[in-house]
């Protein structure tokens, strides 16, 4: 092929036009922003939200049934194999509350049903009070009473005594009112626990508002005033895995730690009575774990956060990925070899390097929640 030869005045011409854009130049294609990356969360989303979230208050509700049939039990034959039984049934309720608080907005918040559920400190005063001078204990009533002397960590007194020499109440210590405020506790429980199930799957004030469910899945339709984008959803469980990583290292296990042996206060260890509180810390980074990898723990893999930072950093993903199963496993390894109780670890000398080893280790996470992917938001191509 010959090469093309230009007149002098098509040489012009051709200039003028490429400098001016052309006859077509209000459709010149805009520069792409190569710093963005592209991902469809809509899938993530509705999985978060189906496998993730609301199985998680639905077995919630489950096991609150389970709680009050075990106590009616207790109640009706007090023995101590339906005692141990009861304990179980409270530790079981336990495991999806705690994985639950790794995405504790919407209806437990606008409901306030986590303090119903789970205040503490304990007030043993008063409830020393109360089961002096009250008998029955019916559910309505007990609803009426202050938040310190309901949900979990009363019933967790009455189940297992004090913590301080062990957690294995005899039947004989139970006694007769102790028993019946617990069935009345334990329905007030069934109760709450329903409602936030029916929430998220039906209405979310209880009227004749939509499941909080359908809202986050389907941010910006009518009548949303809670998300108009998939940013404010993703953003939300970002700052819910955030706000939980915070509460575990600097409150539940470093208030009672405290910054040394003799300023340790092992009363502010939630869950003492029972000797649950490792089980407790472990399993709300395991509710971390939740919807990051996108399933509750041995369910079939779906999209979780961590697809979300994949598309953008697969690096990053797979080390926020094993920064949260390190602070699971130093959680744990805090009970040492002979299964120590966090309240008696935070008063022993080689226990207090594994916790210790342990806040490091939730602050390096959160500190990737924070810095790393939070950000990520900003990048994201919606």
């Amino acid at each position: 092929m010959k090469p093309l030869k230009y007149s002098a005045i098509a040489i012009v011409l051709i200039s003028t036009l490429a400098a001016c854009g052309g006859s077509g130049s209000d459709d010149t294609t805009p520069p792409i922003d190569e710093s963005k990356f592209e991902f469809a969360a809509t899938e993530m989303i509705t999985n978060l939200t189906d496998d993730v979230i609301v199985s998680g208050y639905a077995a919630l509700a489950m096991k609150g049934e389970a709680l009050l049939l075990a106590t009616q039990t207790l109640v009706n034959t007090p023995t101590q194999a339906n005692l141990l039984a009861a304990q179980e049934a409270w530790k079981a309720a336990r495991q999806p509350w705690e994985q639950g608080e790794s995405h504790i907005f919407g209806p437990v918040d606008s409901l306030g049903i986590d303090p119903h559920l789970d205040s503490w400190p304990l007030n043993t005063t008063d409830l020393k009070t109360v089961l002096a001078n009250n008998a029955g204990f019916d559910a309505e009533t007990i609803k009426g009473w202050n938040d310190d002397v309901q949900g979990f960590h009363t019933m967790e007194y009455l189940l297992f005594g004090d913590g301080v020499a062990d957690n294995e109440k005899a039947i004989a210590d139970l006694t007769t009112a102790e028993s019946e405020y617990l069935m009345g506790l334990a329905e007030v429980f069934r109760d709450y626990t329903k409602v936030l199930d029916d929430a998220w799957q039906v209405s979310h004030d209880g009227q004749s508002g939509k499941a909080y469910g359908e809202l986050v899945k389907k941010p910006g339709s009518d009548g949303n005033t809670f998300y108009s984008s998939q940013v404010g959803v993703i953003q939300e469980l970002v700052n819910g895995m955030i706000g939980i990583v915070d509460e575990v290292g600097n409150g539940k296990i470093a208030d009672p730690f405290g910054v040394s042996l003799e300023t340790a206060d092992t009363s502010k260890v939630e869950s003492q009575y029972s000797w649950n509180s490792l089980t407790d810390f472990s399993d709300n980074i395991v509710g971390v774990r939740n919807v990051y990898q996108g399933e509750l723990t041995g369910a079939s893999d779906k999209q979780g956060i961590i697809d979300f930072v994949k598309a953008a950093d697969a690096t990053l993903a797979a080390r926020v990925g094993s920064e949260i199963d390190d602070a699971i496993i130093k959680i744990q390894a805090i009970s040492g070899t002979n299964n120590m109780p966090f309240r008696q670890a935070i008063l022993d000398v080689e226990g207090r390097v594994r916790v210790q080893t342990a806040i490091d280790a939730l602050s390096k996470l959160q500190a990737s929640l924070e810095s790393d992917i939070l950000p990520l938001l900003n990048d994201w191509k919606v």
